[in-house]
């Protein structure tokens, strides 16, 4: 096991964090699950991430706080979402070990991790694979930080400080792409090395005709467009509502920006569905009652703007030419590419899976998909599909507050949030995790915090009381 320095830091972080209170904790695990592509530990060809590392002290602040072990357990309670999202890591596990095994040689798989099999033209025979493990740890991590940030979310300091902590996810994702632009155009890309660490095939100098592929604090530019999705549901939501306008609208905005100019086809493909989930938030919101004043000027002008737009980039050819040929690299003659047909080709192998398992599934973490359901059904099959759209509709359904309050706003956002990270892993998705910042919005929007952030009713004394009345 090899240490590295960001590991380090990552471990006297969270002890100045435990030092300063739950708070503080909150907002550094949000801010560091932004580091997709560093390792705090090194374990042979497994990388521990920094976000990962840092999950032990969201749980001490859990734990620590009066009747923390029992919030954290009723999480997991019959009907609760983190009860089916428990069934899907349990069930996964299973399969991870005994689904290779049981089915070996039955489907041909492609590999997610190494297998003992060797490789012929990118296909492999079912069996166990190295990612059965890893896959199984980062499930059962993602199963804790849904816990854990359901049990801080539900007090009204801690919902507030995930607000904050998303903010501030927002922001450093913005500050991290626009740096890798910067270290690209004056040639010292090694400046981002220290969390470009993990053991990961990395593409941060690729490049589509000439541009730079944007890829932040990631591997690659479809996991930075693939997360930056959510976090654009997410502020997108909260300007729509008039909630940290002063930063959501600037924060969505660039996130988008950047979404469109990462050469991403999985960004360029979902961003219109992301804008669409947010068009009909507006319309819903929208109307003279307080707080809709954003909303009501999406509905009007944002179709308007639209076909502005859309004449604009009609009638100049310059425009159109320049338009039409970036749309048509990443999107239009993709479809034609080799990464495409190789996409597709695992695609149809996961289907083949499926029913080469009975609908049982191969096996968490065997199989590697290009789309998030049919990694699920490829994978845990029938049952593992059932828990997560369990999970789903109950974390991400609406809560009790009163319409238009803080909280069911910021709920809103987050239901947003993970709306958005769907779109995107159904375009890519080639695993059934779905990182930890999915799991932190679905926590914000499972949580029920015990009072609103508002100001508090004046309650009067007894005797206040029969005089106010006396007084009428």
């Amino acid at each position: 096991m090899a240490v590295e320095p960001i590991g380090v830091f990552t471990i006297l972080l969270g002890f100045y964090c435990a030092a300063l209170g739950q708070d503080a904790t909150i907002k550094a695990f949000v801010v560091m699950t932004l580091l997709g592509a560093a390792a705090a530990f090194v374990l042979g060809s497994a990388s521990v991430q920094p976000a990962h590392l840092f999950l032990f002290f969201v749980a001490v602040a859990a734990f620590r706080r009066r009747q923390g072990p029992r919030a954290v357990f009723n999480t997991l309670s019959f009907g609760q979402p983190g009860f089916w999202l428990a069934c899907l890591v349990v069930y996964g596990a299973i399969t991870a070990y005994f689904s290779p095994r049981m089915f070996a040689d039955a489907s041909l798989i492609v590999p997610l991790g190494v297998s003992e099999h060797p490789l012929s033209s990118g296909v492999v025979r079912l069996g166990p694979v190295s990612s059965n493990l890893t896959q199984t740890i980062y499930l059962v991590a993602d199963l804790a930080c849904f816990a854990m940030i359901v049990t801080l979310g539900s007090t009204a300091k801690g919902f507030q400080a995930l607000v904050i902590g998303l903010i501030a996810y927002a922001s450093f994702n913005v500050a991290f792409a626009i740096l890798d632009l910067l270290s690209s155009s004056i040639g010292v890309q090694d400046w981002l090395q220290f969390i470009r660490n993990a053991k990961y095939t990395f593409h941060e100098n690729d490049k589509v005709n000439g541009m730079k592929r944007i890829v932040g604090s990631w591997p690659e530019a479809s996991a930075f467009a693939g997360t930056t999705l959510g976090i654009f549901g997410f502020t997108g939501t909260m300007w729509l509502c008039r909630r940290r306008e002063n930063w959501s609208g600037v924060l969505a905005l660039a996130s988008l920006c950047l979404i469109i100019l990462s050469t991403s086809s999985t960004g360029l493909v979902a961003a219109p569905f992301c804008l669409l989930i947010l068009y009909m938030t507006a319309v819903l919101r929208s109307g003279l009652s307080t707080g809709s004043s954003h909303s009501t000027i999406i509905v009007i002008f944002a179709p308007l703007l639209a076909m502005l737009a859309g004449l604009l980039i009609l009638l100049q050819e310059s425009i159109y030419a320049t338009v039409h040929n970036y749309v048509d690299l990443l999107v239009l003659s993709k479809s034609t590419s080799s990464s495409a047909a190789a996409r597709g080709a695992w695609n149809s192998y996961g289907l083949q899976n499926f029913t080469d398992t009975y609908g049982l599934g191969v096996g968490l973490g065997t199989a590697r998909t290009s789309s998030f359901p049919i990694a699920l059904l490829s994978n845990v099959g029938v049952p593992g599909t059932l828990f997560f759209c369990l999970f789903a509709l109950t974390s991400l359904r609406p809560g009790n507050r009163p319409p238009r309050s803080f909280i069911s706003d910021v709920q809103l956002s987050a239901r947003n949030g993970c709306f958005c990270l769907l779109v995107g892993s159904l375009v890519a998705g080639p695993t059934v995790d779905l990182g930890l910042l999915f799991f932190i919005l679905a926590g914000l929007a499972a949580s029920r915090p015990a009072s609103d952030s508002g100001p508090a009713p004046l309650l009067l004394l007894r005797g206040e009381g029969l005089k106010a009345r006396n007084s009428i």
